[in-house]
């Protein structure tokens, strides 16, 4: 037996004898459109793996990890799926800042940061989009200055998810007085509870709060807190992104994988399995399904190389426009019942839930249509698209 069927069996047998007593009832909670499901009880349930080293697999050993191999962390996230554990809360903080301390952070960084997030004692967001520069995002207006010991943020953030339950955020922001685009960037770590932040929930077509603005008038955090030199925000933040397009995809399938089975279930139970349109939709929903794993394996390729290629702008937007059609397909499976809520007042079915919040697939962490122009100036050399 392999490494890392030795390591997939070991994860699979930790989840099933802890997946239960207290930790039962979270099977299937949380997930995007129901990130409010039993926040408290996920939290628990995470510094629970903390406290038996399953947080952090990926990260070398020195620094709180187990020094997973890709093929293992591979293999972590793909159980985790099939055990259908509840949705992680730290996931920011694990996959994407942590990676970015030990890259780029220093030493006093690494130490201050990394054992908390290691422990799920803070919890991360992200302050990248703004009202200006959301698709844009060199169009970044929040400034910070330096004042003597501390830098002092000041501007507006939006669409950052999970700030009202998190400790800290990362923050770019324009440091250099004249600046534009790409250049006098810096990568700021904020403690969202310093005086001058204000937290804004922001209400979705789903009726939760996944996600928020959040404003800095005068905000502090210590001069220390800057990752990468100062200017260098760009670099750094672009580096983060990267390490969003991780292992972790692979476990996304499964979950993928589950909601397809769902909807060709109930179109058998409720007669829609026998409309030839319907079954031709599910047909190339499977195949679409497939195609997905592929572009997911290729795009690892490129991170086991050092760092992901076009080919995680190519597989961003085929996930998101196929999950976001497995909504669409899902509701026409539902039928006039699909029109109905589940309850008062705005109760929703999952099926809903899917449709509805699988229309942001499409556009947060790169929209399709900034996706499509990166593959075309940067992997085809195409012109570049007129800008003012």
């Amino acid at each position: 037996m392999s490494n890392v069927e030795e390591f997939r069996r070991e994860v699979r047998g930790w989840l099933r004898a802890h997946l239960t007593g207290e930790f039962a009832s979270l099977r299937g909670r949380g997930g995007p459109g129901r990130e409010h499901e039993a926040h408290t009880e996920r939290l628990a349930w995470e510094r629970h793996m903390a406290v038996h080293g399953w947080t952090c697999v990926g990260w070398p050993k020195e620094y709180g990890g187990r020094g997973a191999t890709l093929e293992e962390q591979v293999a972590f996230h793909e159980e985790y799926a099939l055990a259908d554990a509840p949705a992680r809360v730290g996931h920011i903080g694990e996959q994407l800042l942590g990676p970015t301390l030990i890259a780029f952070g220093t030493p006093a960084q690494r130490a201050r940061f990394l054992p908390r997030i290691v422990a799920v004692d803070e919890l991360w967001s992200q302050g990248y989009s703004e009202p200006d520069a959301g698709s844009d995002l060199a169009n970044v207006r929040t400034r910070a200055e330096r004042d003597g010991d501390a830098w002092v943020v000041t501007g507006q953030k939006v669409w950052t998810s999970g700030a009202h339950e998190a400790d800290w955020c990362f923050v770019v922001a324009r440091t250099e007085p004249g600046s534009a685009r790409h250049h006098g960037l810096s990568y700021l770590l904020v403690p969202l509870d310093a005086p001058g932040v204000e937290i804004r929930p922001i209400v979705q077509l789903t009726g939760t709060s996944e996600f928020n603005e959040v404003f800095f008038d005068g905000a502090r955090t210590d001069a220390g807190h800057i990752v990468g030199a100062p200017g260098e925000g760009w670099k750094v933040a672009m580096a983060t992104l990267g390490f969003e397009r991780g292992v972790s995809t692979l476990g996304q399938q499964v979950g993928f994988r589950r909601e397809l089975e769902a909807v060709i279930e109930l179109a058998r139970r409720n007669g829609a399995a026998a409309d030839p349109l319907v079954r031709d939709r599910i047909a190339r929903a499977w195949t679409g399904l497939e195609t997905i794993r592929f572009n997911a394996l290729r795009m690892l390729g490129g991170v086991a190389a050092g760092a992901p290629g076009p080919e995680a702008s190519i597989n961003k937007i085929f996930w998101a426009t196929w999950h976001r059609e497995l909504g669409e397909l899902a509701m026409d499976v539902c039928g006039a019942d699909g029109m109905l809520a589940a309850g008062e007042p705005y109760d929703l079915t999952d099926w809903q839930r899917l449709y509805l919040f699988s229309r942001a697939d499409t556009l947060y962490a790169g929209s399709n249509e900034i996706q499509r122009n990166i593959i075309a100036e940067r992997v085809l050399g195409l012109p570049k698209e007129a800008r003012p």
